[in-house]
């Protein structure tokens, strides 16, 4: 690997796992520059600004400082990682360490590139539903290969967003297949609204979810 390669992190830091299978978990985040989408609920809007401040880390430094901390599960976010040049090279790289290694990515981009290495890496997959604005840049593809160690989440703040999810739950027969979280959008969806359609609709192996890190700290808070 050539060691001009650089990677734009904008964030390192350990904290809980906010959300997902490693949900209240200490986690290392590598949190990246840049991202393809623009969410209407995206609560990282900072790092993905042209100019947002970062620094430029090989991928041995970012080896190095997770290893340093001594915190066995580890994050990459964004942001949108998958979009950073020669991402597979840290991958790899991570993959050889006794780590769980988790990629938080936006569901527009493949994830067939990066499923071959060893020590596979777990994914957590968006799918964009309505209301974000964002739906049209799904790849759907990405559920050919996605395994019990991976997570899909859905971030709702409606009925029509959670009829979207059970569609897409059903069309691709994920139940069962990996995890599955709804998340309601701050201030649009009730926790009681998603916790009775769930009931309604018998949806089970889906699991809502909340963000736990805005629930321990303010939600504009960095570096948590």
């Amino acid at each position: 690997m050539s060691e001009k390669t650089t990677f734009q992190v904008v964030e390192k830091f350990v904290s809980i796992n906010g959300e997902g299978k490693k949900c209240g978990q200490l986690a290392v985040f590598i949190r990246m520059k840049g991202c393809n989408l623009n969410c209407s609920y995206c609560d990282t809007t900072w790092a993905n600004e042209v100019d947002a401040p970062f620094e430029e880390l090989t991928a041995e430094e970012i080896v190095a400082y997770v290893k340093e901390t001594k915190v066995k599960n580890v994050t990459l976010t964004g942001g949108e990682p998958l979009l950073q040049p020669n991402i597979k090279e840290l991958l790899v790289l991570l993959a050889k360490e006794d780590l769980f290694i988790e990629i938080e990515t936006n569901g527009s981009i493949s994830i067939e590139p990066f499923c071959e290495i060893s020590n596979r890496i777990s994914f957590t997959l968006d799918y964009k539903v309505e209301t974000s604005g964002m739906e049209q840049f799904m790849d759907v593809s990405n559920y050919k290969y996605i395994k019990e160690k991976d997570t899909i989440k859905f971030v709702c703040g409606n009925e029509a967003d959670l009829l979207k999810t059970k569609e897409i739950i059903e069309t691709y027969n994920l139940e069962g297949k990996c995890g599955l979280y709804i998340s309601p959008q701050f201030g649009m969806l009730q926790l009681e609204e998603i916790v009775e359609f769930m009931k309604q609709h018998c949806m089970n192996q889906v699991n809502l979810q909340l963000q736990l890190h805005k629930v321990i700290w303010d939600a504009e808070e960095r570096g948590v």
